[in-house]
């Protein structure tokens, strides 16, 4: 299965072919669909048959044993043949919504210099959860003007790759406390911006910071002694 979402974040629809459809939902040959992971929601899409009939993908997850892309439908949804040639497209618009605020909530691990103990994010918004160093405080006037001058500068934002060898030298890239990268790939994924960030990450992501438009601090809450949650949104 070639994962188009790596190669092209803005591509929006793709022709495809069916590889397998059962009770646990669809696997294609190829697909553009992110699956629900790193605290990135799945995609959700069109499929348009043939005959023109349509599909709709309410999620998308990995198959833990097999880590094919699973697309997910009503239970009512027909079963489709391997081999049966479709068309899908992206809910593009909730999906550049998750590029805008995952890139955001990047810029926020650069404001905020501590270590990241959580996070999630929807279509509107999303948070990042902070381990303190004791005394620290934080401002939510000051971040979100730290954010939006970050935004402002329209930085370049990238792909490159490392192995997980030279992930393991590099430890101060993995800002995760909860999550560790799986270090015992050949190949890991970082998204770097150009000049403040170079952290491991296999979300989707815009091209430049400008995309990401203006952002408010909606709140910070205390999850513990150590422990803070920003929460930011969009704008827009």
């Amino acid at each position: 299965m070639s994962e188009q979402f790596n190669l092209d974040a803005y591509q929006r629809t793709l022709d495809t072919q069916v590889l397998q459809h059962d009770a646990h939902g669809l696997v294609l040959a190829d697909t553009l669909c992110y699956p629900l992971g790193g605290g990135q929601p799945g995609d959700r899409a069109t499929l348009t048959l043939a005959d023109g009939r349509q599909l709709a993908v309410h999620d998308t997850r990995r198959d833990k044993e097999s880590r094919r892309i699973v697309h997910q439908f009503d239970a009512d949804a027909p079963l489709l043949a391997p081999g049966t040639p479709l068309t899908l497209t992206l809910d593009w618009a909730r999906r550049y919504r998750h590029m805008r605020v995952h890139t955001c909530l990047h810029l926020l691990s650069v404001v905020i210099k501590a270590g990241v103990t959580g996070g999630n994010l929807s279509a509107d918004g999303g948070r990042l959860d902070f381990d303190l160093p004791e005394g620290m405080q934080l401002e939510p006037q000051a971040i979100e003007q730290a954010l939006n001058e970050l935004i402002a500068r329209d930085l370049p934002v990238s792909v490159k790759m490392t192995s997980g060898a030279a992930l393991q030298a590099q430890p101060e890239l993995i800002k995760t406390m909860s999550v560790t990268p799986p270090l015992h790939l050949p190949e890991i994924r970082l998204i770097e911006i150009d000049g403040v960030d170079l952290q491991p990450c296999g979300g989707t992501h815009v091209a430049r910071t400008g995309e990401i438009g203006r952002v408010l601090v909606k709140k910070i809450e205390s999850k513990g002694a150590r422990n803070k949650r920003v929460v930011i949104a969009l704008a827009d």
